[in-house]
């Protein structure tokens, strides 16, 4: 995909997302959207902070791990350092979590909501190095526009 993909997919979501104020709803048609738009992935979804935690959430593909500690795996480590995860070989990465043995590479991009980090959209694929510096930037704008309005629904309600 291209940036402009991308930033049509943000469209997209956020035409999607707009008035509606419960977050479950909403990560649920993000996952959809971007499963149906994203080549070469097999797992697509949400993992949301409870605690020390990230507990799983909406999401496509196959049933995943559903609890990952802060700090552990691709998605903790994105979580806990509140940065980006562009993995592309996700065996080179110490302690990688292996929920589908299919998976070889992975992006994770944390969100925040009131000043916190309120989960991860984690995206595998099992091509390795399936995601490049495009994908980082579009799916960066994607869950910068997908941050705002939940903020905005976070402080409304």
């Amino acid at each position: 995909m291209k940036l402009s993909d991308y930033h049509r997919v943000s469209l997209q979501i956020e035409a999607l997302i707009t008035g509606e104020p419960d977050i479950i709803a909403n990560l649920s048609n993000i996952s959809a959207v971007l499963a149906m738009e994203l080549e070469a992935i097999n797992w697509v979804g949400f993992y949301l902070t409870q605690g020390d935690e990230l507990v799983l959430g909406p999401f496509q593909g196959k049933p995943a791990c559903v609890r990952i500690t802060w700090g552990k795996g691709v998605c903790g480590t994105a979580a806990a350092t509140n940065t980006v995860q562009r993995i592309a070989d996700v065996h080179q990465f110490e302690g990688h979590i292996a929920c589908d043995a299919a998976s070889n590479s992975e992006i994770v991009i944390p969100f925040v909501i009131n000043g916190k980090v309120a989960g991860v959209l984690d995206i595998d694929s099992p091509n390795i190095g399936r995601f490049n510096e495009i994908d980082e930037q579009g799916l960066t704008l994607v869950m910068g526009k997908v941050e705002e309005l939940l903020n905005t629904q976070a402080n409304s309600n």
